[in-house]
């Protein structure tokens, strides 16, 4: 399927009654089951045997790692990700020692010298570490594991923590891919949410990582934020078009500050409206495709010869924790606190606190501290949605292959549910087929969750970022 759209069509395909219609909470699928869906029966012993299982295979596939930095200077009042605010760098020193000691238990299981074909830090801010510090994790990661020649090696940046010189030693320590923190370029914005970073701070970024060789430059937005208009975020999207990242992840607010203490600070009554945020969405879909950008999938866009562009084209891509991916499924070992792994059929996440993830590790021991195995049916479930979320299509005769099923009578609930959204026009049901259409590609997320059998159990959805 082309998912090239024209930029007339855009808002002929999505109307605002349409993106009304989905505007609803859902899962966002970098795994299946879900994270919420995580059990704490599942702990240190279940992800050694993961491991040790994986470590039999001597022909299973390249690894992905991720590395979790917690700790930011400052906090950001949107956030809703696991950080440690201080402005005590000296904090690092434990987290270094804590991080190297994990490392060892992980090669412990594995062996020394896996092949890693993807590495991405995230955080917090990675980097509130030094450049010292930061080449210290390199090295013990480099030590660990056998870097293929065509890794991927990325990092995500608060422009606020860098400097051009700064570039140029990530650049040294081997990052070829580089992901900026943006959100929004409106001043009010910034000060509600307490990111000020001006936009030609960032365009000086953005122009010296372009000189400095990196492959692949990244924008992350956030639309429905505190006092933003769709006037002043069709700004945000012109200006960050022109500084032309290489790929644009837009992301929708999901205001809970029920269970994330910084958005206590943000006033209801200062987020956009229901309507608002749809116009913002819809203006922003259609000016990205304007300046040139490809609709890649749920919240993605790139430049048309990226390889990820390339990748959907070509019918490649994978998804995981850090959203799409070029690169082929593989196990994801996931390293720090609050990170998540895959092995396997196990999915486990380490402690969420800097005392817990350090008491696990002096007791020699992983720090998992839940997880899950997934059932017959989950892996079944999970290949249903990640043809839906990757490739846009479901054979109904590769599936049944793969699993000894019949899709029409183990799925006849969910295919009368997709009856439902082929009269909304987000797919198409062909006779051995489910196809999701131009304008469903932009809910994908609503297609998915018709074949999510633990959200149909628990209908509860509060705890989702919204569709739209």
């Amino acid at each position: 399927m082309s998912l090239s759209i024209a930029p007339t069509d855009t808002r002929r395909l999505l109307p605002e009654g349409l993106l009304k219609q989905f505007d609803t909470p859902g899962p966002r699928y970098t795994s299946y089951p879900t994270a919420d869906r995580f059990c704490a029966e599942f702990g240190p012993v279940d992800a050694l045997r993961a491991l040790t299982q994986r470590a039999r295979h001597t022909d299973a596939a390249p690894l992905s790692v991720y590395v979790h930095v917690p700790f930011c200077e400052s906090v950001c009042y949107y956030c809703a990700c696991n950080k440690v605010i201080t402005k005590h760098h000296e904090r690092a020193a434990d987290y270094l020692d804590a991080l190297d000691a994990e490392i060892a238990l992980v090669v412990g299981m594995l062996g020394a010298g896996q092949p890693m074909s993807q590495l991405h830090f995230g955080g917090g801010s990675p980097t509130f570490l030094s450049d010292a510090e930061l080449g210290r994790v390199i090295s013990a990661l480099h030590r660990a594991f056998r870097v293929t020649a065509d890794a991927e090696i990325s990092i995500e940046v608060d422009p606020r923590t860098v400097t051009p010189a700064r570039l140029a030693h990530l650049r040294q320590l081997g990052f070829n891919r580089i992901s900026f923190g943006v959100q929004d370029f409106d001043a009010d914005v910034q000060k509600a949410v307490h990111r000020v970073q001006p936009f030609e701070s960032v365009r000086a970024l953005m122009l010296r990582a372009r000189e400095l060789g990196f492959e692949s430059i990244n924008a992350d937005l956030i639309y429905g934020l505190p006092r933003q208009t769709p006037e002043s975020f069709a700004r945000t999207v012109q200006q960050i078009s022109e500084l032309r990242p290489d790929r644009i992840a837009l992301y929708a607010y999901a205001h809970l500050p029920q269970r994330f203490k910084p958005q206590r600070r943000i006033h209801a009554e200062d987020l956009p409206p229901a309507a608002q945020r749809v116009a913002m969405l819809g203006g922003a879909i259609a000016g990205f495709l304007e300046r040139g950008y490809t609709y890649v999938g749920m919240d993605h866009f790139a430049l048309e010869d990226d390889t990820l562009a390339l990748a959907k084209r070509q019918g490649r891509l994978h998804r995981n924790f850090q959203g799409y991916s070029t690169q082929p499924d593989c196990d994801l070992i996931g390293l720090g606190v609050s990170a998540i792994g895959r092995v396997g059929a196990s999915y486990y996440q380490n402690a969420k606190t800097l005392p817990e993830y350090y008491a696990m590790l002096r007791q020699g021991e992983l720090p998992v501290v839940r997880g899950i195995v997934s059932s017959a049916d989950d892996l079944l479930r999970r290949d249903v949605i990640m043809a839906l979320m990757c490739q846009g299509r479901v054979e109904f005769a590769a599936i049944e292959r793969a699993h000894a099923i019949r899709m029409r009578e183990y799925f006849a609930d969910e295919l009368e549910r997709m009856g439902a959204l082929a009269q909304a026009g987000l797919v198409v049901l062909e006779s051995g087929a489910i196809q999701v259409t131009e304008a469903g590609w932009y809910l994908v997320r609503a297609v998915a969750m018709g074949f999510d059998r633990h959200l149909c159990t628990d209908p509860a959805r509060e705890r989702f970022s919204r569709i739209v």
